[in-house]
């Protein structure tokens, strides 16, 4: 079992969910993947490609396969993280006993990703549907420039996410107080989550460090 240096230290300061992903990394290991630290969690690859990223979360941990979608998934394991999420799929778990069940059929799916990758498989991403931008948010940036040219500059991920947030406020107030909120995010390329005190351990995204400054 061939490990990675910076996934150990990685390991060695988990205090959430340690066993159970300390099991999932040697079931992954045990199908020869190689072992790196991407995003700042464990990723795992084939023939130089990204397979398999492991997870863990406030409620549960997760192993997440990357091009999920492309598996049988014929015991129906597989969650996605989203309606949009056009690839990625996973499985969370609570508990070693959970995993212990499930890991013949972990195994199976790995070599399955594996052999999606050796035989070069692809995912065809439906083209997204055209944003239609909320009402209010339009209005600031058909008023600023600056603010128009940097949120066209995001990533279409991005742009949703900012829209979704600012549209889901019912009152009016409400919104033009979130856009403003975010104005300063946006004019440095930074996505809803991104950090802005450069104090997280996961940069660019925020961890919630800066709640924890005295």
């Amino acid at each position: 079992m061939n490990t990675n240096p910076k996934v150990d230290e990685f390991f060695d300061k988990l205090s959430q969910w340690k066993p159970e992903l300390e099991k999932l990394r040697a079931i992954v290991l045990d199908c020869q993947l190689i072992e790196e630290l991407k995003w700042g969690q464990p990723c795992y690859t084939s023939n130089n490609t990204n397979v398999i990223i492991l997870a863990n979360f406030k409620a549960h941990c997760a192993i997440s396969f990357l091009k999920g979608v492309l598996l049988n998934d014929a015991d129906q394991i597989l969650i996605s993280p989203g309606e949009n999420s056009q690839s990625v799929r996973f499985v969370k778990f609570t508990s070693i006993k959970e995993i212990l069940k499930l890991e013949p059929v972990l195994k199976a799916y790995l070599y399955e990703a594996i052999e999606i990758e050796k035989l070069g498989l692809k995912i065809e991403k439906k083209k997204p549907a055209e944003l239609v931008l909320v009402k209010e948010f339009q209005e600031y940036l058909n008023a600023n420039a600056k603010l128009k040219i940097a949120f066209e500059a995001l990533t279409p991920g991005r742009q949703r996410a900012y829209n979704m947030f600012f549209e889901s406020a019912k009152q009016v107030k409400t919104r033009h107080t979130r856009i403003n909120k975010y104005i300063t995010q946006i004019l440095n390329g930074q996505g809803i989550n991104g950090c802005t005190c450069g104090m997280s351990k996961k940069l660019p995204y925020c961890d919630g460090s800066h709640k924890f400054v005295v």
